[in-house]
């Protein structure tokens, strides 16, 4: 069940998987863009962890995205390599119908488009097969290059949310973008 995207594939994460998302995802760079719980340092063990709970959900709201792999042979089977992650926690109560969305990439993917494909790639799929009518993602203050994938994918920035979170010992405001279907 792959889903596809240029440059690469969305697929759920495996138990395989547990060392190259440590070695990807324990990067201080990361981790200042995104939630503490995502930890830092991040170790296999983290990794493990994480994989083994998001395969127990049902369905599966957190996935791989994945790149081919480089220096492969023409005649070898096509390999991807883990590029980072991109999921959805879903709104409960009177928000059910509606999501969250988050994604990260590893340092070395930064810059390429591929987030951008990916998101479109993904959010085409969430809308759909989540029921959603709403997906939305709170980006800080100091991450526009998330900021221009949202709005390159037709995400809207609702609203500035001031001094909303605290990162990394800063006080930071959060921007909330979402996209909507009518």
């Amino acid at each position: 069940m792959p889903i596809p995207f240029a440059g690469g594939e969305i697929r759920p994460w495996k138990a395989a998987d547990a060392e190259a998302l440590a070695l990807l995802a324990d990067n201080r760079a990361i981790w200042r863009n995104l939630v503490d719980a995502f930890p830092h340092p991040y170790k296999k063990k983290d990794a493990r962890i994480w994989i083994k709970a998001v395969t127990l959900q049902l369905p599966c709201r957190h996935f791989a995205v994945c790149v081919p792999a480089q220096g492969r042979d023409a005649k070898s089977k096509p390999a991807t390599v883990i590029a980072g992650g991109i999921g959805i926690t879903p709104g409960q109560d009177i928000r059910a119908g509606s999501a969250e969305i988050g994604y990260w990439l590893g340092e070395a993917y930064w810059g390429r488009g591929l987030m951008t494909s990916a998101l479109e790639a993904f959010t085409a799929y969430a809308f759909p097969h989540f029921g959603l009518r709403r997906l939305h993602a709170m980006v800080l203050e100091w991450n526009p290059a998330s900021m221009r994938v949202l709005e390159k994918c037709g995400y809207v920035c609702e609203a500035v949310l001031k001094r909303s979170a605290l990162k990394d010992g800063v006080v930071a405001d959060e921007l909330l973008y979402a996209k909507v279907v009518e």
